[in-house]
């Protein structure tokens, strides 16, 4: 299972993302919004919608909202909507960095995305710097309790999907973007509901984190930058060790 994803999970169990579940929904009312504007409020006809709906859901975020959101970005009220940005930067140990950005107001976004590069020991960079490092790929995480890890790893793989990684009681699953679906469906349709669903990016080479106290700047920039609300998803191409993973759960 890639860093992030590890980072991700050790965050869930210490109970850091219940304590801005506000923000999260936030960040997903916007993607629902650019998804339906992009390809409409029908979820059948819209990938990137079910995705996100997907995603809402598996926050918990109240079908309300979600709903809420779709009505509203259908409403095509005048001058209200987001564009679309990918911001390319390095980390401690010139780890690669990438964000995908949403936003209203670019030059706002740059400022403070910037700023937060620089307050965490790394460098914003130019548009094309880290982002031919990764691939984009397709992501699925479902819960591996009382489930037999072969025969889930070889319905997956029959189903189109390139690699499976178990993770204690989570399995990571990697697709092409366009067998994502097919995967999703192929395992629900088997009784095995997806916890997360997504399109990613995947680094193609990792460059390997075994110190402690680097570890801890790179996830401060990480986290920093998550936080912020024009942010949506970051990635990076570093892979830190079980072992300092371990020290980082047990702070």
């Amino acid at each position: 299972m890639s860093g992030h994803s590890k980072w991700a999970t050790i965050k869930r169990k210490k109970g850091k993302i219940d304590d801005e579940r506000g923000k999260i929904f936030t960040k997903i009312s916007k993607e629902i919004f650019v998804a339906v504007k992009l390809g409409g409020p029908d979820p059948d006809g819209n990938f990137r919608l079910k995705l996100c709906i997907q995603k809402a859901k598996a926050n918990n975020m109240p079908n309300d909202n979600i709903k809420r959101c779709i009505q509203k970005a259908a409403g095509n009220v005048e001058g209200e909507g987001y564009d679309e940005a990918v911001y390319e930067g390095y980390g401690p140990e010139g780890v690669a960095v990438l964000c995908d950005i949403l936003t209203d107001n670019r030059n706002r976004t740059a400022s403070e995305i910037r700023y937060i590069f620089s307050r965490n020991n790394g460098n914003l960079g130019e548009a094309g710097c880290v982002a031919w490092m990764f691939d984009r790929k397709g992501r699925i995480v479902i819960d591996m309790e009382e489930k037999d890890e072969d025969d889930v790893m070889m319905l997956a793989l029959d189903a189109g999907a390139e690699d499976f990684v178990v993770n204690e009681e989570e399995a990571e699953i990697i697709t092409a973007p366009d067998a994502l679906e097919t995967v999703r469906q192929t395992l629900l349709d088997a009784g095995i509901e997806a916890k997360e669903a997504e399109n990613t990016m995947i680094p193609q080479n990792t460059i390997e984190i075994s110190d402690l106290e680097t570890a801890k700047k790179l996830l401060r920039l990480v986290d920093a930058l998550e936080d912020n609300d024009d942010v949506q998803n970051v990635y990076y191409n570093a892979s830190i060790s079980d072992d300092v993973m371990e020290q980082l759960e047990a702070e």
